[in-house]
């Protein structure tokens, strides 16, 4: 049986699905157009010729979304609040994505920024909300396989086949959730819930990591050793723009940690505290499968969500496993039209009952967290009542082939995702390579 990594397990990753199966090995995004991502809206408001947004459709390569934003932000003379998108996505890929942006349609269409290109845009009277997505179609491509083509094709097929008989695969929060080169964001976060904002802002300043560059390294080493940010603000290169900001806050306002957080993009903000939920959702995905249950066979106590037309899952409406109706909801599961959910526990998420609510209840406690911690009074805006989420991220069709291109050898993927399951997820049972392969 297939170990993950030590560097998983500490994210919570703690298995595979098809632990037994050997993957392909190999990396992903050895160039960004090898990591094709679309995203497929839901249906936006109608165009209306005087609406107060212009909503654009973006062809990006290459760029980190909070860091478009602010570009866009820029280039367009408006706050960053004015500026909406839709879901976030990974810098080193090609994405097609949408933005609302409270600019005039012809300023919008006139962009010329490097590697953006606009595809098209329509006037609204209202702004499309982050997370309005029905999910993301996708490309892949897979180089530097460890076994000759034939034979990593061959061991792709097992493991697509595998996860198409379960119905999907474990729907983790990949590594991007907390970082790939420089895994802190959950770590960031915990300190916010746990109150101690100093730690939080030297977590993110400092902290430095062995993959980083060199010149990240030492300013964050200074920053640790210091604790002056007047000194190691010039030491931090320019595209360490969100460190930057940080510490001239701290310059200007010695010990006010608050404010240096606030000086960062309030999704962001957000996003610490999300990776924190993060890891334990992902401990609790892990624990499910190492007790043997399934993630999408209902078991008493279980809280399953039944799923839209359009295959979402309405957690909204959540319905409890009883002994009355198990057998029914299970045959429901089975076709497709309802998936179990764990929690993303925050200060009011419903536990599930049964053996999974005592599991969602052991890792809160393990990590030391209650749930009022996350209603966080000392940063309130990015309290979180916690939700659900489904277990298993269902996978349609997968169609792929292996061949050569202008590059070498390459497997080729295409699929479609739920908005908020992640394509790296699916590719880490088909690789099994180090985390590093999947940047």
């Amino acid at each position: 049986m297939i170990e993950p990594q030590a560097f998983e397990k500490a994210l919570g990753l703690e298995r595979y699905l098809t632990a037994d199966l050997p993957g392909t090995g190999g990396r992903l995004k050895a160039r960004p157009e090898d990591f094709v991502v679309e995203e497929v809206p839901l249906a936006f408001p109608p165009p209306v010729a005087e609406g107060k947004y212009t909503v654009a459709a973006l062809r990006v390569r290459n760029w980190e979304t909070n860091r478009l934003v602010g570009e866009l932000a820029r280039r367009l003379d408006l706050p960053r609040e004015s500026v909406f998108f839709a879901g976030t996505k990974d810098k080193r890929a090609v994405t097609t994505q949408y933005v609302s942006l409270r600019a005039p349609e012809e300023r919008v269409r006139a962009l010329d920024l490097k590697d953006v290109e606009v595809l098209e845009t329509r006037r609204v009277d209202r702004a499309p909300k982050i997370g309005e997505l029905v999910g993301n179609r996708f490309a892949i491509i897979v180089r530097s396989m460890d076994a000759p083509l034939r034979e990593a094709a061959a061991r792709a097929s097992a493991i697509l086949a595998r996860v198409e008989r379960e119905g999907g695969f474990p729907n983790y929060f990949g590594v991007q959730r907390f970082g790939v080169v420089r895994p802190v964001t959950h770590l960031v976060g915990e300190q916010i819930v746990r109150g101690d904002l100093e730690e939080a802002v030297r977590l993110y300043v400092g902290n430095p990591q062995p993959d980083e560059p060199a010149e990240t390294r030492e300013a964050r080493a200074r920053y640790d050793a210091t604790r002056d940010p007047a000194s190691s603000l010039p030491l931090f290169p320019r595209y360490a723009g969100f460190e930057r900001q940080m510490l001239d806050h701290l310059a200007r306002h010695p010990g006010d940690f608050e404010g240096a957080l606030l000086s960062l993009p309030a999704n962001l903000r957000t996003m610490f505290v999300y990776a924190a939920q993060s890891l334990l959702f992902n401990r609790i995905v892990s624990r499910r499968m190492a007790a043997g249950l399934g993630l999408n066979d209902p078991t008493v106590g279980d809280l399953v969500a039944a799923v839209d037309a359009e295959g979402r899952p309405e957690k909204e409406r959540l319905h409890r496993v009883t002994p009355t109706n198990l057998e029914r909801v299970r045959r429901l599961c089975r076709k497709g039209g309802a998936l179990v959910t764990g929690g993303i526990l925050g200060s009011d998420a419903p536990f599930a009952e049964g053996p999974m609510g005592e599991i969602e209840r052991a890792v809160l406690a393990e990590a030391g967290y209650r749930q009022e911690d996350f209603r966080i009074p000392h940063l309130p805006e990015v309290a979180s009542f916690g939700t659900r989420r489904e277990l298993l991220a269902p996978l349609g069709p997968v169609t792929w082939d292996a061949g050569e291109d202008d590059a070498g050898e390459r497997i080729a993927l295409r699929f479609f995702l739920l908005k908020g399951s992640y394509a790296t997820c699916l590719l880490r049972e088909v690789l099994k390579s180090p985390a590093a392969a999947f940047g």
